[in-house]
């Protein structure tokens, strides 16, 4: 038993990396001037490279006739380390209601660089380049980079104004509110900027969510730049008035400042304010990280279920998928010791359920879907990886293998185990059920059932295909290429299925624990966020005390 452990464990050394959410922002200098009466009206998309090829992740606003445009629009990207992600921006001047053309003259340019460079260098500028790579004169796009960690939050904001400086000569003015974060080195960036509110001196703009990071990057005491503006169709906007304040201020909402308009301040000796912009509401909304609920005493439960249908062959015989050499394991355990090696540092008790389908079991030999390969119904668990192994070697001269496929009694079953500790108002565990099988699974129409059903609860599904079987239609329980929905049509509310042939990963264990795991983090958060459940004693919080006053619950 230990030479089989010993055989597969120098491949693994830790869990699969976790993802993060990394933030662009995007600004422009010196655009070509594509307009004959105007300036460019730009626009960025942002493209990402998938298996070759491009698709379109996002786009920013568009701002009207600006050579020189900083984009208030955050592009939302998750970051993986361990993978090499292309991404392509291009930029384009926009004709009518937000349309891209397809004539070369509303391409002002593109760059093309991956995620990793911009996060190692946290703000990169390059040169915009034309079709067959030609510079767009001096043109240049820079992207800043910030990342959104477990200790940082989503603040929702919400501001008004009364009696601003009217602009306009026929009308009142149109105003519209940025916020600037002033940076260590004295420089500004942009943290947003409001929808325009039409002729309205006491403008309520939508409450609107930056990250804490954004916003000051975790300092409440980071000074900021707000500026009023009367929006001007061409452009030219109307400067009203600005104020200076930091997130400690905020969080004394209401708050109310003056807007002032320094060149009036100092030629008019009565000036008091060009109006004032109040803060009526701010809510802040914790993001918990997968690191912040294990650290906070989260439990992984880890359920393996084994499939002993006849077509894996006759154990005895050595050409079959259960055969027993005492010198090489298996695929079936070699694929249980890969996974079960990773997430058994994760449950403190390091005892983990192990079950069979598909096999006629004693004493009468009836054909069972869930059954406990340690043929005790009371109590299905065995201590650690090494005593499933013993329990699956064990089981296999007492059983016959039987038939068919059938996998949903056991997926409805974790699901109901887990229904009843999702109905626990804390983070304290969550399931992981790992099916190992050779074939297609025959009731496909109840298992799209019990896997809609299972995704309302804490569980995530690894399934592992052994042997050489065809496992395509396998591929439609992986959300990857669309939503998942149940013979009736109802989608899952969550993708907690990941499908993976064992054979693309006979000769390296770690590739195999590392891309079956690499979802289960990101399946955790949504769950838990979902549900708005905070990990149960957070241990890292550099928030506080920013974070004292308002309420910390994971975002939606």
């Amino acid at each position: 038993m230990n030479d089989i452990l010993e055989a597969i464990s120098p491949a693994l050394s830790g869990p699969a990396t976790c993802v993060s959410k990394v933030e662009l922002r995007v600004s422009c200098k010196n655009l070509l001037d594509r307009d004959t009466l105007n300036k460019s009206d730009p626009s960025v998309i942002l493209l990402v490279q998938t298996n070759g090829q491009w698709t379109e992740l996002d786009r920013t606003e568009v701002i009207k006739s600006n050579l020189h445009p900083v984009f208030g629009k955050v592009f939302c990207v998750d970051y993986y380390f361990e993978e090499v992600q292309k991404l392509r921006f291009e930029v384009y001047d926009i004709h009518g209601t937000h349309s891209i053309g397809t004539r070369d003259d509303d391409f002002l340019g593109g760059m093309e660089c991956t995620l990793g460079q911009i996060v190692a260098q946290k703000k990169m500028t390059k040169g915009l380049l034309l079709k067959y790579g030609k510079y767009a004169g001096k043109s240049t796009i820079t992207v800043h980079a910030e990342e959104i960690s477990g200790n940082n939050g989503y603040i929702e904001l919400a501001f008004s104004a009364k009696k601003l400086d009217d602009k306009d000569l026929f009308s009142k003015s149109d105003p519209f509110l940025e916020i600037y974060k002033i940076n260590d080195d004295g420089s500004e960036q942009l943290v947003h900027r409001t929808e325009m509110i039409k002729n309205n001196l006491n403008p309520v703009w939508e409450p609107f969510k930056v990250s804490l990071i954004s916003l000051c990057s975790c300092d409440e005491d980071r000074k900021l730049k707000c500026l009023v503006w009367d929006y001007d169709s061409r452009g030219k906007h109307d400067y009203i008035g600005e104020f200076y304040t930091n997130f400690r201020e905020m969080q004394k909402f209401p708050v109310t400042w003056d807007c002032v308009n320094p060149k009036y301040k100092q030629k008019k000796r009565n000036y008091k304010n060009s109006g004032v912009v109040i803060l009526r509401d701010l809510k802040l909304h914790r993001v918990y990280s997968f690191l912040d609920y294990i650290m906070g005493g989260m439990q992984i439960h880890f359920t393996v279920a084994i499939d002993f249908t006849a077509s894996n062959g006759d154990p005895r015989n050595s050409c079959s998928l259960h055969y027993i050499n005492p010198y090489q394991p298996n695929e079936y355990l070699k694929a249980l010791i890969a996974v079960g090696e990773i997430c058994q540092d994760y449950d403190s008790d390091k005892r983990f359920s192990a079950l069979g389908f598909g096999a006629r079991i004693p004493p009468n030999y009836e054909v069972s879907h869930d059954f406990a390969i340690n043929f005790n119904p009371e109590d299905d668990e065995c201590e650690e990886i090494q005593g499933v192994v013993e329990a699956y070697q064990n089981c296999l001269p007492k059983i016959q293998l039987y038939g068919p496929t059938n996998v949903a009694p056991i997926i409805t079953r974790l699901s109901k185990l887990a229904a009843g500790d999702g109905n626990i108002k804390d983070a304290s565990r969550y399931h992981i059920l790992l099916i190992l099988t050779d074939g297609v699974v025959t009731d496909m129409a109840d298992t799209r059932e019990a896997i809609v059903r299972g995704s309302y609860q804490p569980l995530s599904i690894i399934i592992v295909g052994v042997g050489n079987a065809d496992f395509t239609d396998m591929q439609i329980l992986d959300g990857d290429d669309g939503v998942l929905r149940s013979p009736k049509g109802e989608p899952v509310l969550r993708d907690i299925v990941q499908f993976v042939p064992f054979r693309e990963f006979k000769t390296v264990n770690l590739a195999l624990a590392k891309c079956v795991l690499a979802e289960v983090p990101k399946q955790v958060m949504e769950y838990y966020s979902h549900k708005a459940i905070a990990p149960m004693s957070p241990t890292l919080d550099i928030s506080t005390p920013i974070l004292s006053p308002l309420a910390t619950t994971p975002t939606e």
